[in-house]
This record gives C-alpha cells, sequence and structure tokens, in this order.
C-alpha cells in the first residue's frame, strides 16, 4: 500500500512538471482493495482494470519502473509507451488493462474466467485452476455490460470475482443520487452468485473477504460480486479541481485513511516499530525516485512505432509490392512513401 501511495503521489509531481499528458486518474486511498485481492493471486490468475490502474499494476507485480516508464510514454514502459496512464497491460504478469471507458473490460475478464473453465473442463488441464478478478467503480454497475457478464458468470460458474470499489463518486456524480438501490452487493443474489459488502478502508477486512471469493472461484464453485466501500483521495483525475465533494466528507474519511489504519494495527499488536515501518517507506520512496530516473533516462518510441499493434500484421500497415514491411521504409512515417 506504500508503494501505492508513493507512485501516485510522485505521477500528480510529474504530471505538473509536464513529464506525463493526458488523463491520469490516481488511487490515493483506495490501496487497502488492490493489496487485499491481488497479493492473494498467482501469477497466472488475472486482472482487469479500469482507467484507474497503476496501483493494480503493481500490486500485480509489474515492476514500478515499467509503470512509470509507461506513464512517461516511453519505450521501456510495460506497453512500449503506447498505452498510457489508462491501458496498462503486462502479458507476463497476467494484466489485461486498463480501459479508458466504463465497463469495457468486464466482458474481457469474463472471457479470461472462461478461459480457465474451458481449458479445466475440455482441454482436460487438471491444474488450470486460475482466476480472474474484475476491478471498476461504482458509476460502472449502472452499465449493461455489467448485469450481462454477471447472467453469464452465474449461469456458467465462471471462476471471476467482480470487484466493485465504490468510492462513492462517478467523476462528480454522487453514488446516492445515480442509484435506484445504492447496495450494489445486492445486484449479486439476483443474479444466483453471493453477494458481500465489506469496508474497503480496511485492508484486513478486504484480505479476508477476497480469500473466500477466490478460494470459491478455484474450487469451481462460480463468482462472487464483492463491493468494497472505499474513497478517492484526490479528485476524478489530475485534471479535476474536485469542487463538487463537500469538504467535510473529505475531511471524514482522510481520518480513515488505510495505511494509517494498519500501521496503528501493526502497532497496537506490537507487529513492527516504527524504525521498522520508517525503514521500508524509505527503501520505497528510493523505488520510486529510480522509477523516475529510469523513466525519464528512456527513449522515446521511433516514429514507426506508430504503426505496430493496429492491424493483424504485427509490424504495421502490411508488406509493400517488394516483400518488405512498408513501416520499415524510412520514408513511410514522413506521408511520402506510396501506400
Amino acid at each position: 500500500m506504500i508503494l501505492g501511495r508513493y507512485f501516485e503521489d510522485m505521477c500528480a509531481q510529474m504530471y505538473y512538471r509536464g513529464k506525463m499528458f493526458g488523463f491520469v486518474h490516481l488511487y490515493n486511498g483506495q490501496e487497502a482493495v488492490s493489496t487485499g485481492f491481488i497479493k492473494l493471486l498467482k501469477q497466472q490468475d488475472s486482472v482487469v482494470s479500469t482507467y484507474r490502474d497503476h496501483v493494480h499494476a503493481l500490486s500485480k507485480g509489474v515492476p514500478a519502473r515499467a509503470v512509470m516508464s509507461e506513464l512517461f510514454g516511453r519505450t521501456t514502459g510495460c506497453c512500449r509507451g503506447q498505452g498510457g496512464s489508462m491501458h496498462m497491460f503486462s502479458k507476463k504478469h497476467n494484466l489485461l488493462g486498463g480501459f479508458a471507458f466504463i465497463g469495457e473490460g468486464i466482458p474481457v475478464a469474463t472471457g479470461a474466467a472462461f478461459t480457465s473453465k474451458y481449458r479445466r473442463e475440455v482441454l482436460k488441464e487438471a491444474d488450470c485452476d486460475h482466476v480472474t478478478v474484475a476491478f471498476f467503480g461504482d458509476g460502472t454497475a449502472n452499465n449493461g455490460q455489467f448485469f450481462e457478464c454477471l447472467n453469464m458468470a452465474a449461469l456458467w460458474k465462471l471462476p471471476i470475482v467482480f470487484v466493485v470499489e465504490n468510492n462513492l463518486w462517478a467523476i462528480g456524480m454522487s453514488h446516492l443520487r445515480a442509484t435506484s438501490v445504492p447496495e450494489i452487493w445486492k445486484k449479486g443474489p439476483a443474479f444466483g452468485m453471493p453477494g458481500v459488502h465489506v469496508d474497503g478502508m480496511d485492508v484486513l477486512k478486504v484480505r479476508e473477504v477476497a480469500m473466500e471469493a477466490i478460494t470459491r472461484a478455484r474450487r469451481g464453485e462460480g463468482p462472487t460480486l464483492v463491493e468494497c466501500e472505499t474513497y478517492r483521495f484526490r479528485g476524478h483525475s489530475l485534471a479535476d479541481p474536485d469542487e463538487l465533494r463537500d469538504p467535510s466528507e473529505k475531511a471524514h474519511y482522510a481520518t480513515r485513511d488505510p495505511i494509517t489504519a494498519l500501521k496503528k494495527y501493526m502497532f497496537d499488536n506490537n507487529m513492527a516499530s516504527e524504525a521498522e515501518l520508517k525503514a521500508i517507506e524509505k527503501k520505497i520512496d528510493e523505488l520510486v525516485e529510480e522509477a523516475v530516473e529510469f523513466a525519464d533516462s528512456s527513449p522515446h518510441p521511433p516514429r514507426t512505432q506508430l504503426l505496430e499493434n493496429v492491424f493483424a500484421d504485427p509490424k504495421g500497415f502490411g508488406i509493400g509490392p517488394d516483400g518488405k514491411y512498408r513501416c520499415e521504409d524510412p520514408k513511410f512515417t514522413q506521408g511520402t512513401a506510396h501506400v
């Protein structure tokens, strides 16, 4: 959780210094959800995120320097600089995205869960007990894709956990004003799956609920819908002045900081000393600083890379009459070559 918080704070600094471009959505305040769920997963398990995906990527094991480089738009990023803030992806870590539009990651996650079930039951891969965790926000829970995938996952008993990170605000729309039944977890039983509500500011409570849901999915007992009630400490994005939320509401949730709460729990139960936690914080601070230095010194993508990963041809825009990839023609991206 400390890594996520320090990383996001550094992102804010780098954004305002002009090192990052576009929309950048930070995860401050919601770290207990990512840590509580993803740290229980195996590498083969899949995670599908939203546009607020930096910390999900870090929790899944993507190196901080690869995430920061992606944010800087450099070739050393986890998507070679082509994804940016909202499209983190790592095949190695089974991080399937980063999706900029709300709801679009849920069908992908459902498909990943179907793949696991198909490999186990049809292809007879007995050791394939992989689980998928789909993260999304409260605003997404009113979209059609959400309900369609709940139905399909329950019908086929897919190994998936649907995690609603209910931070109470969909950009500037209060959850209570936008949803006829605010208790999102109740939508689970309507489709024949367990629905659970948990305090998303308490990492230990999140972990307890996550363990049960993930274990259930791994046993082949089907999906679970988990609503984690949490709060983001910053605006919707770094371009948001955050003037719509009541200051008293923000102050209230600031007192429930999940990192501060865990520290207090550890001190009260003699699990760690202040010196030990300070040492961890110093180590993470150095890690984040190194990630920035690495990203800033990494090269920008070449212009020819613009054409890659767009069409089925892995190198770009097809093969020319001479049998060579058109994107390798130095004149191509200058707009002077024949297409």
